[in-house]
């Protein structure tokens, strides 16, 4: 489907009958800022579960805290949890939707129409290939720690579970958020990317309304991606564990 999305963007920008060359600086950007979004769209992602992960751990240790939680005697508050859970995949999802609708954009205004073919191309190659190795060897470290848990290698109890177990904390959101998540962002920007070309290619003509668009969106993007680089609560509370 993106490449689908892709060659028809090619056709309606004309990039199919002029081609891109890489060796224009500009759409030599343009892909490399193409390869490099997956990378930092999958850390944007990871974080935010983390972050998800430290709220739920928090509002649990403070429900365990509660006389009768833990002896069984009074059942505990499920729906805050659910609740907590909810709120916090609603919240991070805004960053990652503007992460994924307005750097299409941002490419296109400034950087024009050649060098978001080659932004479209980069992402297609890089993310179809980091989405499949985040799903396999998230697969393979969230299988490992229940190999070994079955009795190779040791199995409970010896230092390679204590290592699996880290494993199995990173193969999860690997395999379960990060990678498949990829997969929709690649079409996504692509989908933008043609919706809006012939709006990019109305202002081609007009550098400095498009820069100035494209400059506002870029400061859009790199709050977004600012606010997506905070560390979660996740670590400290497993230091105060």
């Amino acid at each position: 489907a993106a490449v689908s999305l892709f060659g028809a963007f090619a056709e309606t920008t004309g990039l199919e009958k002029v081609g891109l060359n890489i060796a224009d600086p500009v759409v030599f950007v343009g892909l490399l800022v193409g390869g490099a979004l997956p990378f930092i769209f999958s850390s944007v992602s990871l974080r935010a579960v983390s972050r998800a992960a430290g709220r739920i751990i928090e509002e649990v240790r403070t429900q365990f805290r509660i006389p009768g939680v833990m002896e069984g005697t009074r059942p505990p508050d499920y729906a805050r949890v659910v609740t907590i859970c909810t709120v916090a995949a609603q919240k991070e999802l805004i960053g990652l939707t503007l992460l994924a609708i307005l750097t299409p954009l941002a490419v296109g205004f400034i950087l024009k129409q050649a060098a978001l073919g080659a932004f479209l191309a980069g992402i297609i190659v890089t993310g179809q290939l980091l989405a499949v190795f985040m799903a396999t060897s998230g697969g393979a470290w969230d299988n490992a720690k229940k190999k070994i848990e079955d009795g190779y290698y040791g199995g409970k109890g010896s230092e390679e579970h204590k290592a699996s177990v880290v494993c199995d904390t990173v193969g999860d959101p690997l395999k379960d958020t990060s990678g498949p998540a990829l997969n929709p962002m690649i079409k996504v920007i692509n989908l933008v990317s043609l919706i809006f070309a012939p709006l990019i290619l109305k202002f081609a003509d007009q550098p400095l309304i498009s820069s100035a668009g494209g400059i506002l969106i870029a400061l859009v993007i790199g709050l977004v991606v600012w606010q997506g680089k905070k560390e979660g609560a996740f670590s400290t509370l497993q230091v105060r564990a």
